[in-house]
Formats: C-alpha cells, sequence, structure tokens
C-alpha cells in the first residue's frame, strides 16, 4: 500500500496552487485537501429509467468514500434512451452517445486530478462508455451498476411491446390490450428486464472484473444495491491507495472470461460492438473471430428474455454472475484479479462461505421458482454451441453477427430472394403492408456508423418475429444493428458498410442471398434469381462497384458528421479513431 503523499491528487497539489482555494471554494474543509481525491461519475438525469434513480447510488457511495477518509467529488453526464430513441432520427444518435460520454469520463478525470473513481451506469450505452472511460483514464476504479427494473404484471417486459405494436397494426388486438400493455410494461426504475444490451453490459463489467462480485444486474429497487453502491465507495479508498488500476484487471483473460459468461447468457449481440471497443480503451484487442471462437462449444444456460422464459430480475435471484461463473467454472481464467484485489477464483469460493446465495435463493423462493429454472446445469444446458456467430462471404468480407439461438432452425440454412431498401422506414413500410412474401431477405443498408450512426432496427425485427410465417421464412440483414431484445432471423454488422462502398450497397431485387449460419457463410450466389458461378458474381459485382454513385452523407453538420468522418467497421467497434 503507498502512502497519501503518493497520490496523484497530492503531487499536483503542489504544482497548481490553485486547487486548494478553488476547493476551499464549494465548501472542502483544510483536511478533505490531503484525503484521496474520487470521482464519482454517473449518467444520472431525468433521461430515462434507467438513469432516473441513480442518485440514490451516487450518494450512498460517496457515504462509502467518506466514511473511510477519501473526499467524494460527483460528475453527471447523462445517456439517452434507445427505447425512448425509437422511431425516429433520435435512434441515429445512440451509438455515438457512447463515444461522447466516453470522451467526458476523459475530461472529468484528466482536466481535475484524481486518486481513484466510482463509475454508475444502468443501460445500453451508459455502461459500455463508462468502461470505455475506465480503459482510458486508467485510475483506479469500481463500476456500479443501477440494477434492472421489475417486471410489470403477469411478468410483462417492454421488450413485448414492440410485438404488440405490430400485432395492433395487423389488427390482431385493439387499441386498448396495446394501452395496457404501454402503460404497464415499466413498473420501476431501471435497465429494462430483459437480456437486452443494458443487462448485457452490466454483467461484461462484473464478468471483466471491474465491480464488486455478484453486484451485476440486482434489482434497482432492492436495498441490496444502495449497499453495494457504499462498498464500492469504501473500497475504491483502499484500491486508490493500492494503486491497483484498471489495466492491471482487465487482461487477454479477463475478456476471455466475459465472452464465454456472454455465450451462457445469450447476451446481446451489441456486445460484438462494445466489448472490442472496451478492449481497444486498454491497449488490447477482441475481435469478432474471437467471439466466434469461444462460442463454438460454449453452453447456453440462462433462460431469461427475450430467448427465454422468465424476465431479467430473476437472473440475481438465481445467483447472478458468480451462479453462471459456477457453472462454467472449468472454462474460466480463475486467476485474474478483480477490484477485490483477489482473484476472481477468491472471490467465488468467499461468495460460498458469506451468505450471498442464501440472500438470493430468498427472492428466489418468493416467486416460486428454483435456481435451475432460470441457469440450467451445465450439464443439462439450453444450447451447446453459444449463441452468436460471425459470417463471412462476398457479401460481408469483413463479417457480420446473428445471435443464431434465436433464429428458427428453418433459416439456419437456405437461400431467399434479395429485397434491398436504404433505410428502415422503408423496409418496414413493405413488411408491414404484406410486400415482403416467404422467401424474402430483406436488405436494410446506409444504417452503419457511416452511413447514419448506425441505429438498431427494433420495429423491424419485432414486424418480422410477431408475424408467424415471416419468422420462419424471410431473414433481415443489415449494415445496422439491432436491439439487445431482438430475435428471430436478423444478421446485422454488415462490414463493410454500405456508405464505406461495401457489396451490400450493390444488390439488386431478387439476387440470391445464401445464409449457412452452421458454416459461418453470408454469400451472394445468384443474379436475378438465377444461380452463378462464385467468378459470375465477382465480375457482376465489380461492375456494379464501378457504376456506382456514393450517396452523401446524411448529416453535413453536428456530431453525426463527426461520427461518420471517423467511426470504424462495425465488426471493429463502430467506435471513433
Amino acid at each position: 500500500m503507498i502512502e497519501i503523499k503518493d497520490l496523484t491528487s497530492q503531487k499536483l497539489r503542489r504544482i497548481a496552487p490553485e486547487l486548494d482555494p478553488l476547493r476551499r471554494g464549494m465548501g472542502y474543509s483544510v483536511d478533505d485537501l490531503s484525503k484521496p481525491q474520487i470521482i464519482i461519475e454517473s449518467t444520472f438525469g431525468d433521461s430515462h429509467p434507467g438513469s432516473a434513480h441513480l442518485l440514490r447510488f451516487v450518494e450512498k457511495a460517496v457515504e462509502g468514500v467518506n466514511s473511510k477518509e477519501g473526499k467524494a467529488s460527483r460528475f453527471f453526464t447523462t445517456d439517452m434512451c434507445d427505447g425512448m430513441a425509437q422511431g425516429h432520427d433520435g435512434i441515429n444518435y445512440s451509438l455515438v452517445s457512447r463515444d461522447m460520454i466516453a470522451n467526458m469520463i476523459e475530461i472529468h478525470a484528466g482536466a481535475t486530478p484524481f486518486d481513484g473513481g466510482i463509475f454508475i451506469a444502468s443501460c445500453d450505452k451508459g455502461v459500455p462508455a463508462h468502461l470505455m472511460g475506465i480503459g482510458r483514464v486508467n485510475i483506479p476504479s469500481i463500476m456500479v451498476t443501477g440494477g434492472v427494473m421489475d417486471a410489470g404484471p403477469n411478468l410483462l417486459t417492454l421488450e413485448q411491446i414492440g410485438a404488440y405494436s405490430a400485432m395492433h397494426q395487423r389488427g390482431e388486438i385493439s387499441e386498448e390490450e396495446l394501452t395496457y400493455y404501454k402503460h404497464n410494461a415499466c413498473p420501476s426504475c431501471g435497465a429494462c428486464s430483459f437480456m437486452g444490451t443494458a443487462s448485457s453490459m452490466q454483467i461484461m463489467a462484473e464478468a471483466l472484473g471491474l465491480m464488486l462480485p455478484g453486484s451485476a444486474l440486482m434489482p434497482a429497487m432492492c436495498k441490496d444495491l444502495d449497499y453495494v453502491a457504499q462498498k464500492a465507495g469504501e473500497q475504491i479508498v483502499l484500491l486508490a491507495k493500492m494503486g491497483l488500476k484498471p489495466r492491471d484487471i482487465v487482461t487477454q483473460k479477463s475478456l476471455e472470461n466475459a465472452v464465454m459468461v456472454h455465450a451462457a447468457i445469450s447476451g446481446s449481440t451489441n456486445c460484438l460492438l462494445h466489448m472490442p471497443s472496451i478492449a481497444h480503451e486498454f491497449g488490447l484487442e477482441l475481435d469478432s473471430d474471437s467471439f466466434d471462437r469461444l462460442h463454438r462449444g460454449a453452453h447456453y444456460l440462462l433462460d431469461v428474455r427475450p430467448a427465454g422464459k422468465w424476465p431479467a430480475q430473476y437472473f440475481y435471484y438465481a445467483g447472478g454472475v458468480p451462479a453462471i461463473m459456477e457453472e462454467i467454472k472449468d472454462k474460466l481464467h480463475l486467476d485474474v484479479l478483480t477490484v477485490t484485489g483477489k482473484t476472481l477464483g477468491e472471490n467465488l469460493e468467499d461468495l460460498k462461505k458469506n451468505g450471498y446465495y442464501d440472500r438470493c435463493y430468498s427472492y428466489l423462493k418468493k416467486v416460486g421458482c428454483k435456481k435451475e429454472d432460470i441457469i440450467k446445469p451445465f450439464l443439462n444446458p439450453i444450447g451447446v454451441n453459444g449463441t452468436v456467430a460471425i459470417l463471412k462471404g462476398n457479401l460481408a468480407p469483413e463479417g457480420a453477427v446473428v445471435k443464431h439461438s434465436a433464429v428458427p432452425k428453418e433459416m439456419h440454412k437456405a437461400v431467399l430472394s434479395a429485397k434491398p431498401y436504404d433505410s428502415e422506414e422503408e423496409a418496414i413500410a413493405a413488411i408491414i403492408n404484406k410486400k415482403i412474401k416467404p422467401g424474402d431477405a430483406v436488405i436494410i443498408r446506409f444504417e452503419g456508423p457511416k452511413g447514419s450512426g448506425m441505429p438498431e432496427m427494433f420495429y423491424t425485427t419485432e414486424a418480422i418475429s410477431s408475424d408467424p410465417e415471416l419468422a420462419k421464412s424471410i431473414a433481415l440483414i443489415t449494415d445496422g444493428r439491432f436491439s439487445g431484445a431482438s430475435k428471430g432471423p436478423a444478421i446485422g454488422h454488415v462490414s463493410p458498410e454500405a456508405a464505406e462502398g461495401g457489396p451490400i450497397a450493390f444488390i439488386m431485387e431478387n439476387d440470391l442471398i445464401e445464409i449457412d449460419i452452421d458454416n459461418r457463410v453470408l454469400q451472394i450466389i445468384g443474379i436475378n434469381g438465377i444461380r452463378c458461378s462464385k467468378e459470375e458474381v465477382d465480375a457482376e459485382l465489380l461492375n456494379r462497384k464501378e457504376k456506382w454513385i456514393p450517396k452523401d452523407s446524411k448529416y453535413q453538420s453536428g456530431v453525426l458528421s463527426i461520427y461518420a468522418k471517423h467511426a470504424v467497421s462495425p465488426m471493429k467497434g463502430g467506435y471513433m479513431e
């Protein structure tokens, strides 16, 4: 353990004499000036249910820091909600908001000297943004996630609303029924109660070793989470004095642990955008091929929506991340360090002795479930080949992502007729108006990072998956992305994207598209409905490329213009270089 005088904040006090008087001006005592300085960064704001409650945990973290003779300072950069941004161009700001929040964390932690930080967020972009920021600033850090909301009546959860909306548009349910569902799907604060991007990334934060053990995806309203926030505040003062930094914790081994957990929980495909971006900020690399390699043969264990039966709040009841890790223990690197100062293996042993599982199972008993209802035993898994795959071919030379565990078996190997659209709006209109028929491949392009900010295609996937005929007979292929709640025959992140002149830009009506998930293939095998040789297809694509006129960027000013200029490929994470 190092002396307080060696802390960064104390060194910089000697360099910058203005620090002391400026801090005194906002109420610091003289004693406060010499304490370890801890930044409490969060996405708190009245922006959506995932962030509106976070001030509660900020204040608990402040209490924890101050109780251990540290001095906490609160900073805020709130996030946006993908759900609130659906159906209009607001969703185009979603992915870039991740990078902007990470930038603000860098600014906050870099412009003022801090010895450690607590980082608090709940949702799709807030959690990965904070993890990226943690890797970038590399001061002793602990992540606290804001948990998951309760399910509504009859276990109603938000990801069902898209399907109900599509059913209403088709005249299958009444306006009154849809209104009831809309008014009761989100009964509390917290991340949405399914294994979408928010829930998946909370779990990834713990799997990386950056959270206190067992604290990811707790019910947002339970008192256990208040305790976690306070303990994190206490622990960060110790880490600051120890000098244990995030880059000592997040290594290639801990990245692999996270991917193995991702496979076991059937995590969101958006993790394939966020995890490579997080790795990049830690000076590491996690490419899409590594996801594919680690998912092959991995056991999928978690029976939680959207792929499974139960709402995400039940995950904690069944033991949370530690319970998943116990099932796949033989596949993990147990010697990696964590924010406890101990190894992952030591943490797992401690949890068996300190009452953690008894506390979790007390909630499970109240809802009448057994652990095995939620988290299947390793030897009795839901699936044995992971949950995502990376497809490649002349349509996606750099790759594309599919959550194969959510794809009907009928669509794992298929040849389909292309129906290309240059925006999601055109595509969803064609689906709702019954212009898409069995055997079609709906192509949505110019929706990648450089095209329009890489919005998610949530309404399109819901329109398809809620139609029993189309869900088992067509595919959606896009250079955009999907909601973490999406299910059904959806292939995204096609790279290179259309705006960069990727092959997806050159597809024409009735070209034949082959999908072969088991063999990881996505390719064009025919022109205008006629099968062709590989050489003939390549020649036709080259001819089309030579005649292609690139589209002007959708955004000529503002942050999306900046993002379009600097975003890397979706398969690299879509971060800004």
